[in-house]
């Protein structure tokens, strides 16, 4: 895109544009791009969420500002709405679109005979489309994916390169996987026979409901039975491990690194920090929060904060943290009294 005038951009991510300081507001000003506030430039539009960067705001030589509308007064335009932050996401979406992928089906890619493509998918090089998929409307396979046989992707299916569905999961409208992911793994099943591991078959599918985004080298394993299940808008970051059975909530966040145990039930709208671990057959509530690296070995109740090994309240692990700073100084003035 070559530009848009500021009060175009304003109108599209209601906002309400308010001059600066002592300077009136030019509705018609030309903006051609989107840069951090220290380096924007007067055709360029940032943001300020965080009160910290308010004194850059005072500075910053950008065309204006997405802030909230109780954002203090700054010299330059402002674009004020109720969430800077999506609409810093909007903003960024409209000078930055997706690329666009053509219809059809690249000479080197396989498809089964017995797959069906829905409208206008493009399917690129080297994919591989398995026996008996159906692949939805406006899906995009991009270079080296793979769907293994009986796989079923609903509409605007995006599957970047080397990403892999294996046989019998089932993905819903809008899902995403990026680079990587691997959906429907064998979990990690076996058991003893003596002195030998034996497996155990992984034969219940993994299920992803629509809007759900699997981001890099991140896996969803299969079930050994029933089905391993990711809710609706649930979004996993790099890294991840959701276990065999595991069911993870509408809305959920599984930030990098996190894993989950087999049979792990996470609820609605639960944001798991980065390094986050939770032992198998646990049920995290609604709304919970697991601060990074936190361990988790028990339920926890829906709402509930919870940090460190094994999980207890936050506010808890923070004076607990703050007391261990202040240990030596204590053991020192222990050992001054027991001489005394």
């Amino acid at each position: 895109m070559t530009g848009m005038k500021l009060g175009e951009l304003a109108k599209r991510l209601g906002a309400d544009l308010v001059a600066g300081e002592g300077s009136g507001v030019d509705a018609e000003t030309e903006v051609t791009g989107v840069a951090g506030i220290e380096q924007a430039g007067p055709s360029q539009v940032s943001f300020v969420a965080n009160p910290k960067y308010a004194g850059m705001a005072k500075t910053t030589k950008a065309a204006a500002l997405i802030v909230e509308p109780g954002f203090a007064a700054v010299p330059g335009t402002t674009l004020r709405v109720e969430n800077p932050y999506l609409a810093w996401s909007r903003t960024i979406e409209i000078f930055h679109p997706p690329p666009r992928y053509e219809p059809g089906v690249h000479p080197t890619a396989v498809v089964a005979a017995s797959a069906k493509l829905g409208a206008r998918a493009h399917v690129g090089p080297y994919v591989v489309v398995g026996e008996g998929c159906v692949v939805g409307e406006d899906a995009v396979l991009l270079a080296h994916a793979v769907l293994y046989p009986g796989v079923k992707v609903g509409a605007r299916f995006l599957a970047h390169a080397h990403a892999v569905v294996r046989e019998g999961c089932v993905l819903g409208d809008d899902v995403v996987l990026q680079n990587g992911a691997v959906i429907g793994a064998d979990g990690f099943g076996f058991a003893k026979d003596g002195t030998h591991w034996v497996k155990i078959v992984q034969a219940g599918p993994a299920v992803l409901e629509d809007a759900v985004e699997v981001q890099a080298n991140a896996c969803v394993d299969r079930a050994s039975i029933g089905e391993t299940r990711v809710k609706a808008g649930a979004k996993i970051d790099n890294l991840v491990q959701v276990g065999h059975g595991s069911t993870v909530g509408e809305d959920s966040l599984l930030c990098a690194q996190v894993g989950l145990a087999g049979s792990t039930v996470i609820g609605k709208g639960v944001i798991l920090a980065g390094q986050v671990g939770v032992a198998g057959h646990l049920t995290v509530g609604d709304g919970a929060v697991a601060t990074a690296q936190t361990g988790i070995p028990n339920d926890v109740a829906a709402g509930a904060v919870v940090s460190g090994y094994p999980a207890m309240d936050n506010r808890a692990w923070l004076r607990m943290v703050a007391a261990a700073t202040r240990l030596p100084e204590i053991l020192k003035r222990l050992r001054d009294l027991e001489r005394e």
